[in-house]
């Protein structure tokens, strides 16, 4: 029998951290950079995660 794999997947997490970032940049004064850093914040979140299932 071979085992399955499920993998995890990010969208969620880009999602939530591109609305914290414009939410926080927002609060500061600056949503666009805000987003801006949200955004890239999640794309690492993301590739981390990918990196991370592709060594299973």
């Amino acid at each position: 029998m071979t085992k399955k794999k499920n993998p995890t997947g990010a969208g969620a997490i880009l999602a939530l951290t591109i609305l914290g970032g414009a939410i926080l940049g927002g609060m500061m004064g600056q949503p666009s950079i805000g987003l801006l850093a949200g955004t890239g914040l999640g794309i690492v979140v993301a590739i981390l995660l990918w990196l991370k299932e592709r060594e299973k």
